[in-house]
């Protein structure tokens, strides 16, 4: 008796399998078809995008190569062509490689042109800490100790900040052609007391506090 039970209950699922094939049959081809679609889809993205990742590789490439056999011009053009059509990893190196190519005959337009990427949010964090070390080393010669402050005090009090001992320095170096030795000995206790500036750098900081006058004693 429990066979014949057993097999009833299995016509009454075949049944209503079929009855719901009927019903959905359409929908969950739809959607087989679209999930199929979309892994084809997402696979050609990526394939495609890996093609441009390579190729823009490689044309920077060539533009660094056109940099170090001093041909600027050329390289100009093809750090400008990569800021238009590569993606934007390859478009952000690009653009710091194009301004550094720029700082070779025009040292204020490399300044701007490193103060946009600088103030761009889309470069990401490091980029544009590293540009704004580079705009204000351009500018240190020309502008005001104020005005270096407002450029790399924000980075030069962080302790997160890869480029934390360059700003220190700049602002250092800045102070003391002001001659604001306060100023500048404040930068150069932060280099002292920070163990993680590189050797180099802590020992240019001491040979510019030989240069400083000394603390009057009260």
């Amino acid at each position: 008796m429990s066979e014949l039970f057993d097999e009833v209950d299995e016509e009454v699922r075949r049944d209503q399998l079929k009855k719901l094939w009927d019903k959905y049959s359409l929908f969950i081809i739809a959607l087989a078809i679209l999930v199929v679609a979309g892994v084809g889809g997402w696979r050609g993205y990526q394939y495609l995008e890996g093609k441009k990742a390579a190729e823009a590789g490689a044309a920077f490439d060539s533009a660094v190569e056109l940099s170090d056999q001093n041909k600027h011009a050329e390289a100009e053009v093809a750090f400008a062509d990569l800021i238009n059509k590569a993606p934007s990893g390859y478009r952000n190196l690009a653009r710091l490689r194009m301004a550094a190519e720029l700082a070779t005959r025009d040292q204020p337009a490399a300044a701007k042109l490193y103060d946009e990427i600088a103030a761009d949010r889309s470069v990401g964090g490091p980029d544009q800490d590293l540009a704004r070390i580079r705009a204000a080393q351009m500018v240190m010669d020309t502008t005001t100790y104020p005005n270096m402050v407002q450029r790399l005090e924000a980075m030069a009090t962080s302790k997160d900040s890869t480029f934390r001992h360059s700003a220190r320095e700049l602002l250092a170096l800045s102070a003391w052609r002001a001659n604001d030795a306060t100023a500048a000995r404040q930068w150069l206790d932060q280099i002292a007391n920070d163990g993680e500036t590189p050797p180099s750098l802590r020992s240019r900081a001491e040979a510019l506090q030989a240069l400083l006058p000394p603390v009057a004693k009260s």
